[in-house]
């Protein structure tokens, strides 16, 4: 009779489908494995989807890029010989409309096979391929730019365009990655009329291939081995959008560990729920012992209850997450790559339902052994008997548990060390709590009693036997310590923004500038905004092929912070150290040196590369390589928003390669238009780009990365709340016996609610200090370390959440003591 059936038999006897006494323990559960499941189903679905709509987001089965030039017949040869081939050629350029207003563009130029996979359709509904030559199709932002509808004319270049039909749908528009501007698709013998490809111009052309069900990735391998020299970019239908896979999953795991931060603070409310629950079951428990039940039968009967509603919550949790994907999925509308529909994704639904029970269970053993192993005679006294059971064997069995959902997240994790260290911070600002606790406890033992009654009961009331001084300073602590970090980086971010940006930004980026008639562009700048400031710097494309004695095509993996490896990149050559840059290490070109074959790198990729001054590092540029001996590191003030190049060359090792020039204008921005006008009609090879439209889009990926952490973060203040509440429910018999003690003693309600609002407003100053330097620390870390930004924090903006915040833990605290308040006397004495 003292085994599992006859523990489960009792358990669910007891066990009420109202789950009464143990929702906190549901809705913690509930809310953390909820969050986990929908985080964890929507990074994996949206990842499925990439992957399987990859030939169609690519556009091929394998693509093969080159900038500033075209294949070669030999390279083209070979790209048709792996399968069904399609080329398209974009660049940045302007589209000027009949009436004379501009916007930037990305213009697109496709061929009569495009698109290999997919349809192109208008918002007529048509199904089309590449236009006429004197047609083009054009996006929609772009129409309500600038005003215009089917067969409207665009001029862009030297040639003018019919507008044939509004862009509905572009197979491909993902893998094309970040535009400044609306896409413009004309066909081949549309960009020659445009007269915009020209030598040194900034253009990118691309081949797809539908192999027709011979391997892609053995296609472009052979591709890549053949070609390694001329700077050509491979990937396969497996890669269709690399950087939007890397940024969902960077920031799925992210926001997976928030969310498990979350249940893990939610896992304090499971055991303070569980707490309050045992405590109400003192009697059910005392009558057990008194009839023979050892404590082992009596844990097992409780552990079956908790575990029983721990199942239904993870559950529900589950059943939100699974929920929840289509739902965020149409609500983000274009902010995601795709649009996951209702889809379930079986490992992160396990492995959220693994971490909500292996967290119940860590949480819930001490509380459980603990009320397991009180005596009897202590259980039938009540409240008063301040004699507590032993929680030794609990140790183990908590512990365990604790190991194994860290083995699961590292586990899960494409950056163990990462995952560790943040789980490691998460725990330690726990105990840190934990600790600061029992520190208030000890010290309220210790301190000077007032005279006036009601103040002394208030200090008395946070070491008394009974007293949940810890569980209150961790869920206040908590609470707060995220309200203030919130606080603290976005008031950062936005005053970085407003510092960084007014100062510093040019009004406009112009490319394509032609250099020998570079002249003529300032003149024509000066005499629109006079007092103009320009810059100019040489502008060319070019991939990074080898550094050291490493070829890069020979690496498994790119190195961590060697983002410039990933693709090609914007190089320049300079006699002089640009502005914003700080030689770090070795030293700048001079004289004769500036004629050799030197190069200058950012230091934080010459740190990622494990690079010295001396070596070597070689670049394909127009299908040609180039080596150069590294002559310095520089320190790049990347947020000057001017030309900031990774790699800068001595004249003696680009000057000789076709370019163009950019330009930056620094000049009031009312003067845009108006320079853009004049340059537009004498150089009509020129992009002109406004910084503000610019920083508009990143603000709003920033905004939503925000948001989304802000959610995330958003359910840990939840289960913040969640701990707080389960704190008073499990303190409210012994404050319970306290209250009526005193009414029978003649105290009026308002003198008892009057002592318990000086008691949490004590334990709120408290946890408010503790909250502002654990908050403020942290997000010192966040804006200075992670984004690399000043610390500007509003601090009047912080105060006041934080008052704010400790206004609402008082309220919610006040809010549990109405129970309290209202328990009668004489009932309530029987009862203790």
């Amino acid at each position: 009779m003292t085994g599992w059936g006859a523990a489960w038999r009792l358990a669910r006897r007891e066990l009420s489908l109202r789950f009464r006494g143990l929702r906190l323990l549901l809705f913690c559960l509930f809310l953390g494995v909820g969050a986990l499941a929908t985080i964890g189903s929507l990074t994996s679905a949206i990842g499925s989807e990439l992957a399987a709509r990859g030939s169609t987001l690519l556009g091929g089965d394998a693509e093969f890029r080159i900038s500033q030039r075209r294949a070669d017949p030999d390279e083209w040869a070979a790209i048709r010989r792996a399968g069904r081939a399609s080329e398209t050629v974009r660049m940045q350029s302007m589209a000027v409309a009949a009436n004379g207003n501009t916007a930037p563009v990305q213009l697109k130029a496709i061929d009569a096979a495009y698109p290999l996979y997919g349809r192109l359709t208008l918002e007529d509904g048509r199904a089309v391929r590449a236009p006429l030559a004197d047609t083009v199709w054009i996006g929609r932002a772009l129409a309500d730019r600038l005003g215009l509808k089917p067969g409207a004319t665009l001029r862009l270049g030297t040639a003018t365009f019919r507008i044939g039909g509004i862009i509905a749908e572009e197979p491909d528009r993902i893998s094309e990655g970040f535009t400044l501007g609306p896409v413009v698709l004309a066909s081949m013998p549309g960009l020659e009329r445009t007269g915009l490809i020209q030598p040194g111009s900034l253009f990118q052309a691309r081949y797809r291939v539908a192999t027709g069900g011979r391997d892609p990735a053995a296609i472009t391998r052979s591709f890549a081995r053949i070609h390694a020299s001329a700077g050509w970019e491979v990937r396969t239908r497996d890669q269709a959008s690399p950087g939007a896979s890397r940024f969902i999953m960077r920031m799925g795991e992210f926001l997976t560990l928030v969310g498990l931060a979350a249940l893990v603070i939610a896992g304090i409310g499971v055991g303070n729920g569980v707490s309050s629950y045992l405590e109400q079951r003192r009697s059910g428990i005392a009558m057990l012992k008194v009839l023979g039940a050892t404590s082992g039968f009596v844990a097992r009967v409780y552990l079956l209850q908790v575990l029983a509603v721990a199942s239904v919550g993870v559950m529900l949790g589950l059943l939100a997450g699974v929920a929840a994907v289509p739902l965020i999925g149409a609500a983000a509308g274009q902010v995601l790559p795709v649009s996951p529909g209702l889809t379930i994704q079986p490992l992160p639904l396990l492995l959220a339902a693994l971490n909500g029970l292996l967290i119940a269970l860590a949480f819930c053993a001490p509380p459980l052994v603990r009320a397991a192993t009180i005596p009897a005679a202590a259980l039938l006294r009540g409240a008063h008997d301040a004699r507590r059971g032993s929680v030794s064997p609990a140790i183990i069995g908590a512990g365990a548990a604790g190991a194994a959902v860290l083995a699961l997240a590292m586990a899960s994790s494409d950056r163990p060390l990462f995952t560790l260290g943040f789980l490691a911070a998460t725990a330690a600002t726990l105990l840190l709590l934990v600790a600061i606790g029992h520190g208030v406890r000890q010290a309220a033992s210790k301190w000077p009693r007032p005279r006036r009654p009601l103040p002394r009961l208030a200090l008395a009331a946070l070491h008394r036997p009974g007293a949940r001084t810890v569980a209150l300073v961790v869920a206040l602590g908590l609470g707060l310590t995220l309200f203030v970090l919130l606080a603290t980086i976005r008031t950062s971010l936005d005053g970085n923004i407003r510092r960084s940006v007014p100062e510093r930004a040019p009004a406009l980026f112009v490319l394509d500038v032609p250099p020998e008639r570079e002249g003529a562009f300032r003149q024509t700048v000066l005499g629109a905004a006079p007092g103009a400031q320009i810059a100019t710097v040489p502008l060319m494309r070019g991939t990074i092929t080898a550094y050291g004695k490493q070829r890069v095509a020979d690496l498994k993996e790119v190195p961590d912070g060697a983002w410039a490896l990933r693709g090609e990149r914007g190089l320049t050559f300079s006699a002089q150290l640009p502005p914003g840059s700080l030689v770090s290490e070795g030293h700048w070109w001079t004289g004769a040196e500036a004629r050799q074959p030197l190069v200058s790198v950012d230091e934080r990729l010459a740190e990622a590369l494990g690079l010295k001054i001396g070596d070597p590092l070689t670049i394909s540029v127009l299908g040609l390589e180039r080596t150069a001996r590294i002559a310095s590191f520089r320190r790049i003030a990347w947020d000057t928003l001017g030309f900031n190049f990774v790699l800068v060359f001595s004249p003696g090792a680009l000057a000789d390669v076709p370019h163009n020039l950019a330009a930056t204008i620094d000049m009031p921005a009312a003067r845009n238009a108006a320079v853009t006008r004049a340059l537009l009609p004498r150089f009509p090879s020129v992009s002109v780009i406004e910084v503000g439209g610019v920083l508009a889009q990143i603000q709003t990926i920033v905004g939503q990365m925000a948001t989304a952490i802000a959610a995330a973060a958003g359910i840990a203040v939840l289960a913040g709340v969640a701990v707080l509440i389960g704190a008073i429910a499990a303190a409210r018999a012994a404050r319970t016996y306290d209250a009526v003690i005193l009414k029978v003693l003649g105290a009026t309600r308002r003198q008892v609610l009057a002592m318990q609002t000086m008691e949490y407003l004590m334990l709120s100053a408290v946890a408010g200090l503790v909250a502002l330097v654990l908050g403020a620390g942290g997000g010192w870390y966040v804006v200075t370390r992670l984004f690399g930004f000043e610390w500007l924090p509003d601090w009047s903006t912080v105060a006041a959440t934080l008052l704010v915040g400790a206004a609402v833990t008082v309220a919610i605290g006040l809010a549990g003591s109405i129970a309290v308040l209202r328990a009668r006397p004489a009932q309530a004495l029987r009862e203790l």
